[in-house]
């Protein structure tokens, strides 16, 4: 399967009609967070694929020409707090940053606990149907001491490190510390590779595994 990542940063060259050339065969979408609603709502329409997304620590919002405020692109899933199953994958999402200011989507280490926590039946049910919990993981953030920073709002959630040691999926995307892209190669916990989005990655994944990334 093929699947576009994308995340954090617009993209000229698919914000155009190159878009169906470089994707051609993308069966998948995943947002990582903070990009604008129209950009998603672009990329669903021009490749026709399903789009899975969670929100990033900007709070994105589109007025319409009805001076409608729109909080969501249309068209796309948000996964935010879910598991979903999509073309034989199973994926999870989790919003947001750490908290650093009365901002939406941040959370406190204790509140993104408590999120995850929601899964739990869920990952033990995919476990026992599917014997395995998920396949792919989805953050915004990334987990502590991989690829993030070290200001409170680019920390990484010690939840995601927990999670990912317990469940083992094959995939972690995240966005959000594009500052450290000099230190973001591929790094992973347990059998879990975690992969820093900016801009976007065209990765070749079977069974969940990325066997290979372009763009």
């Amino acid at each position: 399967m093929k699947v576009l990542v994308i995340s954090d940063k617009v993209s000229d060259f698919l914000y155009s009609e190159h878009i169906k050339t470089a994707c051609k065969g993308v069966d998948l979408i995943i947002s990582c967070g903070d990009l604008p609603i129209q950009y998603l709502e672009y990329i669903e329409t021009m490749l026709n694929k399903p789009l899975l997304y969670v929100f990033g620590n900007h709070a994105p919002y589109l007025i319409r020409r009805d001076n409608v405020v729109q909080h969501e692109p249309m068209g796309c899933e948000n996964i935010d707090g879910q598991v979903v199953h999509v073309k034989g994958l199973i994926v999870a999402g989790l919003e947001g940053s750490m908290r650093y200011n009365r901002g939406q989507h941040q959370y406190s280490e204790w509140q993104m606990r408590q999120k995850i926590h929601r899964l739990q039946l869920q990952f033990k049910w995919n476990c026992l149907r599917h014997g395995r919990a998920l396949d792919i993981l989805v953050t915004h953030a990334p987990p502590f001491g991989i690829h993030d920073g070290t200001d409170l709002c680019h920390q990484g959630f010690k939840a995601f490190n927990k999670i990912l040691q317990r469940y083992q999926p094959n995939i972690m995307f995240h966005g959000h510390t594009h500052a450290n892209l000099y230190d973001s190669k591929p790094a992973l916990i347990g059998q879990t590779q975690i992969l820093n989005i900016y801009g976007y990655k065209i990765l070749e994944i079977d069974n969940g595994r990325n066997n290979s990334t372009t763009g």
